[in-house]
């Protein structure tokens, strides 16, 4: 018997969503061109289970940052295109991003356990004010307060005018909390290891970075990261295979 198509609905069930969700698929581009009977209603192949499957590997996951996301989604559109060969290329670009993201995370958290050993304890060095100290570290004012006031830091004070000063030791610290910061980190994550490290804990913080405590709430990916990225990397390796499969049937 020749083969008539998937409606709507069977789509939807075959991969564990609303027949909506199929709809915005295909709306936002994600999957090719689907035909359409006579009377209107919409014809899908196994080709367009195969695309969405993608487009929930993409993205399923817990939010992993920008450049991987977009490189997800160029995976997505090359596939919608039925350009497999690109798709394919594509899918291990996207893989490398994923790498890059983790090789990232990993040399932050190498270079925050070489800090916590080798912390300055000086107290008799020149002090900054914030805003040298903002200069220094190529951040803005409002940065540096926002981490003192989410707990990052505490930061001594001149005892006569009140000014914040900032020493080797808070610049150093400051420093390590940038880096982490822009590896991905959430600001959870790196007060939670801060924490363990005022507690005379410095054993093991790159396990602190990914180990949400039993009584903290979990809000994004960034709060367990490298638990986040090494499921990216899972995913991205999906992905991979999936193109190919879907090679056989473009």
């Amino acid at each position: 018997m020749p083969f008539r198509g998937l409606s709507t609905s069977k789509v939807a069930r075959l991969t564990g969503i609303h027949p909506n969700t199929v709809r915005l698929y295909e709306q936002w581009g994600y999957l090719s061109p689907v035909e359409r009977t006579a009377s209107g209603y919409r014809v899908y192949t196994p080709l367009h289970i195969q695309q969405v499957k993608l487009v929930r590997l993409v993205f399923g996951a817990a939010w992993a940052g920008r450049a991987i996301r977009q490189a997800g989604i160029a995976v997505v559109r090359a596939s919608a295109a039925q350009d497999m060969a690109a798709a394919l290329a594509l899918a291990e670009k996207h893989l490398q991003v994923v790498h890059r993201e983790q090789a990232q995370a990993e040399a932050a958290a190498e270079v925050l356990q070489r800090w916590a050993e080798n912390r300055p304890a000086s107290e008799n060095e020149a002090k900054l004010r914030i805003g040298e100290a903002a200069r220094l570290l190529d951040v803005s004012v409002d940065m540096l307060h926002n981490w003192e006031r989410n707990g990052l830091l505490a930061v001594p004070r001149h005892p006569r005018n009140g000014y914040r000063l900032y020493g080797e030791r808070e610049i150093s610290r400051l420093r390590v909390i940038r880096l982490l910061l822009k590896s991905g980190y959430s600001m959870m994550a790196v007060l939670r290891m801060l924490v363990q490290l005022e507690r005379g804990e410095a054993g093991d913080l790159r396990a602190a970075l990914d180990t949400p405590r039993p009584d903290e709430d979990v809000f994004s990916a960034a709060d367990r990261w490298l638990t986040a990225l090494a499921e990216a990397e899972q995913r991205a390796r999906q992905v991979i295979d999936l193109v190919q499969e879907m090679s056989n049937l473009a």
